[in-house]
């Protein structure tokens, strides 16, 4: 069990306004072409960008403070020993936590002003590398806004506590109290959703699933109409947003089961979602949503930089027993996943 729950959170969340407030500051400097050089192509994780530095240099500073406290290990992109630095263990040895961070979720959104991006913060218990996102007991996002948008939101999470929210007017400095309402549609027709496919190299069989999944659900395409929408939003966290306020109903994001299939074409896997982009999935669930990996299961991804993770997302139980039934047809029809192995049907 965490300790001082209430004060954490608090202190967690100064640290997200403090790299949101340096971000923005930042991006109303520089010109995009100096935020998107890429500054290391071989860091654990992901390509890091100029953007991302600033955001580490804030990140590294706070949660150092903040290892006075708490003994924290800091699991997160750019840092030493593949994404992983043990802070100071503070006074008192006894509950550690291993946090892990993504700084900026939706980089490439963010330095070319396209999109919002998020910080997101995930809290377990320290069990060493055997510590999973399953394990994270306190989740907090924070969004990072456009130079233009005035109004950013934060959401939270305990394990069992249910979701929270605020938003924040950054001309005013009003705050509002926010609470996620995910859709209660009974249906993805007529709605936003699906299968993530944001980068080369096997959208075809991402978009072949896609398709094949809302025929199944919904019937083939009818002339002159629109079953459903799609949003390409390149963040994890921007998409459990999206289904947080009611926006999406389910998103899919299958790109590491592309493998073998790839593999058979002679290309190599390319970026999949990590464990640091899903460590605020706890809010998502906290606000009744379903998030799980691509076999109907509760995530359980270790807590590092490298791990290429799976997930599936249903706005209510309701939209999940209309797709994941479908879903799991096309996954194995397409041999993205075998017969024999579990599915995500309910």
């Amino acid at each position: 069990m965490i300790r001082d729950r209430a004060e954490l959170l608090l202190r967690i969340r100064r640290i997200h306004e403090a790299i949101r407030d340096e971000v923005v500051a930042t991006c109303e400097r520089q010109a995009t072409e100096d935020l998107s050089q890429i500054v290391a192509e071989d860091a654990a994780g992901d390509t890091v960008f100029a953007i991302d530095r600033v955001s580490e240099e804030v990140l590294l500073e706070h949660f150092g403070e903040l290892a006075r406290e708490w003994p924290i290990t800091l699991v997160a992109e750019g840092l030493a020993n593949d994404g992983l630095i043990a802070l100071s263990r503070g006074d008192n040895p006894e509950g550690a936590l291993r946090v892990i961070v993504d700084p900026i979720d939706g980089t490439r959104g963010l330095m070319y002003q396209k999109r919002p991006a998020w910080i997101l913060t995930g809290v377990a218990p320290d069990a060493g590398d055997t510590t999973t996102l399953g394990d994270i007991e306190l989740a907090v996002m924070t969004e990072i806004p456009l130079v233009r948008q005035y109004l950013c939101d934060t959401l939270w999470a305990w394990h069992g506590g249910g979701a929270r929210g605020e938003r924040l007017n950054r001309l005013t400095g009003e705050r509002q109290p926010l609470a996620p309402r995910p859709s209660n549609a009974h249906s993805i027709a007529q709605g936003y959703g699906g299968v993530a496919r944001f980068f080369p190299g096997g959208r075809d069989l991402l978009a072949a699933v896609d398709d094949e999944v809302v025929a199944r659900v919904l019937g083939p395409p009818v002339r002159g109409k629109a079953a459903t929408f799609e949003d390409q939003y390149i963040s994890t966290g921007g998409q459990l947003y999206e289904m947080l306020m009611g926006h999406d109903r389910w998103i899919a994001d299958l790109r590491p089961l592309l493998e073998p299939l790839l593999a058979q074409r002679g290309h190599a896997l390319g970026l999949c979602c990590h464990p640091y982009d899903l460590c605020t999935e706890l809010v998502a669930r906290e606000a009744g949503m379903i998030v799980t990996d691509e076999y109907g299961q509760a995530l359980s991804a270790p807590l590092d930089v490298t791990s290429d993770v799976s997930w599936i997302g249903f706005a209510n139980s309701h939209i999940r027993d209309q797709v994941a039934p479908s879903l799991d047809a096309v996954l194995r029809d397409q041999g993205l996943l075998s017969s024999g192995d579990s599915h995500v049907a309910p």
